[in-house]
């Protein structure tokens, strides 16, 4: 009853927020916010946004298993953001383009803007479904199971009230929204990690020692090719999943096209590029943190790092305080990233797949079938999800993002045109050889790859782009 209290009345200050931010219904505003954002809210938000719930889970747990790595490519992130600003928002801008997709339109034809703009509806639902399923699957175990509630119909429950908020001015209520939002999440994370600190009676400087002496805080690994945690890998892989995940994908680019000018947006994207390391590290420190109480606690850790925080918000042992906290973090999180998403893909359905930008009616018909899809992808998921759930996201992401990677790098670092018609197919050749080359490699050599997939997958995409280019 506690948590589903905290639930509720969190959703109704998102709902009252939304109103008072957004009063207009038409599509200028929800597709673009009239291009009047403030450009430090929408960076402090889309901390929140770029976070999500998975976060928030899975990345106190990776200790157990990597140690605190993840920062590895958290570095990378940053380099990642700079190439957004410096290079993807001046031809946005310039364009001025309500979806990123459309530059593909103008660069290579039809058919190569209509197949990136198809990638972005798979690849952002799937990822979106994943992450949201995490947030589900956790309040179906502490909640809705206790009151006998099937897990389609809190599906059904937690999706229907994001769409009520985003429903009537769409971008322009995120942005206000996702301030609030991620200022709950880093105000929930701050004051678990002070919580779980009083429990072992550590003051913030014998934390800080603790944590730099413990066995899991590892961050840089050099000395090993073949690990997926090699600094190399991540680094470059962060480089490139900052790019693509974001530069490259209408849901976080969207938000960053409603500031008012240019130099706004590419302050806007490189402050919050330099979040990611202190946060992760915050999520990373608070991992290292619960398995000394495990351990002093005689708590058996879980095997799957996604449930070391759960287990303790569930357990009670930090006390009613941190459950409230724990609830309101990972629905703040889970939130901002999924209205977002919502919102993405209504603008893109509408303006790249339909071609109609100014149907307020096709708007709202769209907003309203892409929720309905979107539960349909969460109980899909729930059905076929058999790993690690942060992995899963970024071995998606290397798939269906890679053939994005490489029409846009063949779009801005040459002058070539391509043969519009063959580009369907070569996108989606490249992640199945993609797919192929890494089951080859594995089974020959014991080689796996890891986050560097994304770099493969664009690559090829790019050489079969060049491979069709047109002579003049």
């Amino acid at each position: 009853m506690l948590i589903l209290t905290t639930i509720i009345i969190y959703f109704a200050v998102l709902l009252f927020i939304s109103r008072l931010a957004g009063r207009r219904s038409d599509n200028e505003t929800f597709y673009r916010a009239g291009r009047q954002s403030k450009w430090y809210m929408v960076a402090f938000g889309m901390v929140g946004a770029s976070i999500s719930g998975i976060t928030f889970v899975s990345v106190p747990g990776m200790t157990l298993h990597t140690d605190m790595t993840y920062l590895q490519m958290c570095i990378g992130f940053i380099f990642g953001y700079f190439i957004i600003g410096l290079v993807l928002l001046p031809t946005y801008y310039k364009l001025n383009l309500t979806t990123i997709y459309s530059y593909l339109r103008l660069r290579l034809g039809v058919r190569s803007y209509k197949t990136g703009a198809s990638f972005f509806l798979v690849s952002k639902m799937t990822g979106a479904a994943v992450r949201f399923y995490v947030v589900c699957i956790i309040l179906q175990k502490f909640v809705f199971d206790g009151f006998g509630i099937p897990f389609p119909l809190t599906v059904v429950v937690m999706v229907a009230a994001i769409w009520l908020y985003t429903k009537r001015s769409g971008i322009k209520a995120l942005v206000w929204t996702d301030t609030f939002q991620t200022f709950c999440m880093l105000a929930a994370l701050v004051m678990i990690i002070y919580n779980v600190m009083g429990q072992l009676g550590m003051t913030t400087g014998e934390a800080i020692k603790a944590i730099a002496a413990d066995e899991h805080s590892r961050i840089f690994v050099f000395d090993d090719w073949i690990s997926k945690q090699n600094f190399w890998k991540q680094f470059i892989s962060g480089i490139f999943v900052a790019v693509v995940m974001t530069g490259l994908d209408q849901d976080m680019m969207q938000k960053n096209l409603t500031c008012k000018s240019l130099r706004d947006a590419q302050k806007d994207v490189c402050s919050y590029g330099f979040a990611f390391v202190p946060v992760n590290l915050l999520f990373l420190a608070l991992g290292i943190l619960l398995t000394m109480l495990a351990a002093r606690s005689g708590m058996a850790l879980p095997a799957q790092g996604d449930d070391l925080l759960p287990m303790f918000a569930a357990s009670g042992r930090l006390g009613s305080g941190v459950v409230v906290l724990f609830t309101i973090g990972i629905v703040a999180a889970a939130f901002s990233s999924a209205d977002s998403a919502l919102t993405a893909l209504t603008t893109s359905f509408c303006i790249d797949i339909i071609g109609r930008q100014d149907d307020e009616r096709l708007r709202k018909r769209a907003h309203a079938g892409i929720a309905v899809l979107f539960i349909v992808f969460i109980l899909v998921f729930k059905a076929l999800n058999s790993t690690s759930v942060i992995d899963a996201i970024y071995i998606l992401c290397s798939y269906t993002y890679g053939p994005l990677l490489g029409l846009f790098a063949f779009g801005l670092t040459t002058k070539w045109k391509t043969d519009d018609r063959r580009v369907p197919f070569i996108c989606i050749a490249s992640p199945l050889l993609c797919f192929l080359l890494d089951n080859i490699v594995a089974s020959t050599t014991g080689y796996k790859f890891g986050y560097e997939l994304l770099l493969l997958n664009g690559l090829l995409t790019f050489a079969g782009l060049t491979a069709c280019r047109l002579h003049r």
